[in-house]
């Protein structure tokens, strides 16, 4: 059973791929497994090649990378007249003398671009994993496309602003938290305003300056501004 599952994944993940490539323009880029034609070929095509060359990544200082063209024929898909070309960085580590193989439609890159490419990989499944949990990306309150855009456009909004806000001076000390982390121990220390609106019209005032208009007032119009300072 989990080899026929296995099998029928990899078919999936061919025929989307040849979908977004020749339907939508999209190029992907995918690891390959071990187990796979294309991945034990690429190899082959590299070592007896022998033209390796430096990680991109300086942390990497242990692996070499080159590139391997035409595996478009090694794809195993149901349908390989519908195949399409593709490419491949296979990434050489010395120390372990390990391989990995990156494979993508964009056939125009070179092994560099291709790692440089899919290395960002781990981060964005990080932030997308955050967002849903953390900041309900997939929480709508309605079924209504627009409504529905808008709350993935500002949710992306918010956690753009989020890690703006942890590279500044002020939010380093929250660099690498979530926002549970981050809300749990966030202390206020600007004073505090008070917004103040009827109809179409608003104001934002220091809490000082509003304490001092406060008392300015006529009686009749503290009552209405009481509700506001029980907020506060």
């Amino acid at each position: 059973m989990s080899t026929y599952w296995t099998a029928q994944r990899f078919l999936s993940t061919w025929t989307m791929t040849n979908y977004l490539k020749t339907e939508r323009r999209v190029d992907t880029y995918i690891p390959a497994r071990e187990n796979m034609t294309v991945y034990q070929d690429a190899v082959k095509l590299a070592t007896a090649s022998g033209k390796w060359h430096k990680h991109p990544n300086p942390k990497r200082k242990d692996q070499e990378i080159q590139l391997v063209t035409d595996l478009g024929p090694l794809w195993e898909s149901g349908e390989p007249e519908k195949d399409v070309p593709i490419n491949a960085c296979v990434v050489h580590d010395k120390k372990t003398d390990k391989y990995f193989v990156f494979m993508t439609t964009d056939t125009g890159r070179t092994a560099r671009q291709i790692i440089n490419t899919y290395e960002p990989r781990p981060e964005i499944e990080e932030d997308f994993r955050q967002m849903k949990d953390f900041w309900k990306l997939e929480d709508f309150k309605s079924t209504k496309y627009n409504y529905i855009t808008y709350h993935i456009v500002m949710t992306l909004v918010g956690y753009l602003y989020f890690q703006i806000y942890k590279n500044l001076d002020e939010g380093k000390k929250y660099a690498g938290k979530s926002l549970p982390v981050v809300v749990k121990n966030y202390k206020e220390t600007r004073p505090k305003s008070v917004i103040i609106y009827v109809g179409q019209y608003f104001g934002i005032f220091p809490f000082l300056e509003f304490l001092q208009l406060y008392a300015e007032c006529t009686l009749e119009v503290r009552r209405l501004l009481d509700p506001i300072l029980a907020k506060v």
